[in-house]
């Protein structure tokens, strides 16, 4: 029996109903901050408390203390919001240079316990952030529309990288130049090869 047009209408609207529910659903409550044996969690609701007040409460507040950091200051830092177009980003983060830099970051931040899905997980955060606050980017958006419970931080590999960076610009342009490099390469390497 041929599906008619309204009951495609129908199942489309029911999926998008279903979508758009989602990123409530699921967000991460925890950020499992891992080096060897060693977990600490430090609960995203602490994290959003931070960014809301300027305090700090539980384990934030040794956290901090060891860091030598003032709340008001990553209170700062965790509120910051970057304005980015929707779906220009999803097209963005779709193509290979977006794959290349989200592989990059996914070796920081992953599910934990499910490291190879950090790449699908990293696309949905930002896109399900996006959607929920129209277009505006924060630590805190992105945290709450993470699509699982507790978001992985391999301390080892962020130290890997904040190594090489000696600036916040040394930063980004890690992150961004690494994965066209590696594009280069793949096209450079294809380009040196004799025609059959």
């Amino acid at each position: 029996m041929p599906i008619s047009k309204r009951q495609r209408l129908t199942a489309a609207v029911l999926s998008l109903g279903l979508i758009g529910s989602s990123p409530a659903a699921i967000a991460a409550e925890n950020v499992v901050f891992v080096t060897g044996a060693f977990r600490r969690s430090i609960a995203v609701a602490d994290l959003e408390y931070l960014a809301d007040t300027g305090k700090a409460r539980g384990l934030m507040v040794d956290v901090l203390m060891i860091a030598k950091q003032k709340p008001e200051e990553v209170s700062k830092l965790l509120k910051a919001e970057l304005s980015i177009p929707l779906l220009l980003t999803s097209r963005l983060l779709s193509t290979r240079l977006g794959e290349a830099l989200l592989a990059r970051i996914a070796q920081i931040i992953y599910p934990l316990y499910a490291k190879r899905a950090g790449i699908p997980a990293l696309r949905a955060g930002v896109i399900n952030a996006l959607v929920a606050t129209d277009g505006k980017l924060s630590a805190i958006s992105f945290l709450k529309a993470y699509p699982v419970d507790e978001m992985e931080v391999s301390i080892p590999a962020l130290l890997a990288v904040l190594q090489k960076a000696k600036s916040v610009s040394d930063l980004i342009q890690f992150f961004m130049e690494s994965p066209l490099d590696g594009l280069r390469g793949n096209s450079g390497g294809a380009a040196a090869k004799p025609a059959p």
